[in-house]
């Protein structure tokens, strides 16, 4: 009989690679595109796959993973504005992104302000998706409660049939939101969970950089 191994017992030793302040430089933007450009090359499992966390305004959390779909000053993301998450910016318009990359041993957090990209902005990137994916952000009533799946599979037949030999708009109640960075930082497992962790506060419209305990 197979033997299930205990949680507890769950390890792995991180000894690929280091991570120095002299390596990140003075850009934690250029450097964040580094790293990011060496987990697509390496063939990461999802490399822009990364966590968002948002809470209400009373300080209740939630998170859940979205897509970087562009990264300049912000990082930009695109959702349903009704969905949880949509609502949660709006009372509490400051989130956190959460990048883990492990067949690198990499992980990179960012804290910021959110915002809404313009509507331009939504309109191109909106153009460019699949066709089923715009169906579906017209058919989902994202994070609401419904009666089943054959109800949601119903509402994209609906408008499925609805844009049928059409030019699909954008939904108004669909877009893009940026995460502009105030915080950003990298870490690099290292043996023993002597890990390497560097971090970039902005102050005064400079980057303060400095090295963390594990």
């Amino acid at each position: 009989m197979m033997t299930i191994q205990k949680i507890s017992e769950i390890r792995d030793e991180y000894t690929l690679k280091k991570l120095t302040e002299s390596d990140v430089g003075t850009d934690p933007h250029a450097f964040f595109n580094k790293w990011l450009t060496e987990a697509i090359q390496l063939q990461c499992n999802e490399p822009t796959a990364m966590t968002l966390a948002t809470s209400t305004f009373d300080g209740k959390p939630s998170a859940r993973i979205v897509l970087l779909k562009e990264v300049d000053t912000g990082f930009t993301f695109y959702t349903n504005y009704d969905s949880r998450k949509g609502l949660e910016i709006l009372q509490n318009p400051y989130g956190a992104l959460l990048f883990f990359w492990p067949e690198l041993q990499r992980e990179v957090r960012i804290e910021g302000a959110i915002k809404k990209v313009n509507e331009e902005q939504s309109d191109e990137y909106f153009r460019n998706r699949p066709t089923k994916s715009k169906i579906s952000a017209w058919a989902s009533p994202q994070s609401k409660v419904i009666p089943s799946r054959k109800y949601l599979e119903s509402l994209n037949s609906d408008f499925r049939e609805e844009f049928s030999g059409k030019t699909i708009p954008r939904p108004p109640n669909w877009g893009g939101y940026a995460l502009i960075p105030s915080l950003f930082e990298f870490w690099q497992g290292r043996s023993n969970r002597l890990h390497d962790r560097i971090q970039y506060t902005l102050h005064n419209d400079e980057w303060i950089i400095e090295r963390l305990a594990p």
